[in-house]
């Protein structure tokens, strides 16, 4: 399975330790990010296992046109930039047009490809053509097996430094389940898996102008995936998630993370113990 690099960072590699890509939803302010990149970054240390810091500049997806979208690309990729060079991590965020992709590259160690937009040729095309990471969330409406296409597409550029992310399909209305088999069948692709904890719990549109989750079920689907298999844990977080502007419904209280990553190290070794 190829190593994918990101920053100083090897995921994918057996010797390298679980990865953690968490942060706010949106871009809500310089502040926000700051105070979650750093009580984070502290954690991770202490815990040995690699960090990398999340926000989206625009969330182009919401359900209601009223919904707060960020702080537009000039603006979020400041922010993204300052976290990035104060605290010497590695970032990501997401991008929806091709046009975006080679500004958000000049900043940005991973391109994240938001999961209706998975199968989008062009878009897909030039993430990978930046050289940098891409981590592709599998839409709800994907079979694991049909990532495969995507994961050509990506590669047809030359880039094989790829993450296949694992969030949830699709199930009755406004309802979201987890298949834990296709996060083995995802990486027999390849490519390192990702397991999203957080847009698992979605309830996609469920409370009528937002969409509505079940934070409570965050740890359990999380520890299961891990015990499972992977490669990087993705969690939205928060310090007063339910003031969040974006997803206030599914993201981690930030105060939970130790707990939670306590457990999810101590899964993680057993499994990789095991030779999984």
């Amino acid at each position: 399975m190829p190593v994918v690099s990101v920053g100083s960072y090897q995921i994918g590699s057996p010797a390298a330790p679980l990865t953690l890509i968490a942060g706010p939803c949106v871009i809500e302010s310089l502040d926000l990010c700051r105070q979650i990149a750093q009580e984070t970054l502290a954690l991770t240390r202490r815990l040995g296992i690699q960090y990398i810091f999340k926000a989206s500049f625009d969330k182009a997806n919401r359900t209601s046109s009223g919904s707060f979208r960020g702080q537009g690309m000039a603006q979020g990729l400041e922010v993204l930039n300052t976290i990035k060079q104060e605290f010497g991590i590695p970032v990501l965020t997401d991008v929806h047009d091709a046009s975006q992709c080679y500004a958000v590259a000049e900043v940005c160690d991973v391109l994240q490809i938001p999961a209706f937009l998975c199968r989008q040729t062009d878009l897909l095309l030039a993430a990978g053509e930046t050289g940098r990471a891409v981590n592709v969330k599998k839409g709800q409406f994907l079979a694991p097996w049909d990532v495969s296409n995507i994961v050509k597409k990506v590669e047809s550029t030359g880039n094989t430094s790829i993450l296949l992310t694992e969030r949830g399909v699709s199930f009755g209305y406004n309802t979201l389940v987890v298949d834990m088999t296709s996060l083995p069948i995802m990486r027999s692709l390849g490519y390192p898996v990702v397991f999203d904890g957080t847009h698992s719990v979605q309830k996609p549109g469920g409370a009528g102008t937002t969409s509505g989750g079940a934070r409570e079920m965050i740890p359990y689907l999380t520890r299961g995936a891990v015990a499972v298999g992977l490669d990087a844990l993705f969690l939205e977080v928060h310090p007063e998630p339910e003031k969040g502007l974006s997803d206030s419904a599914t993201m981690l209280r930030l105060s939970d993370l130790p707990a939670l990553l306590e457990q999810v190290v101590a899964i993680d070794s057993i499994v990789r113990r095991g030779g999984a």
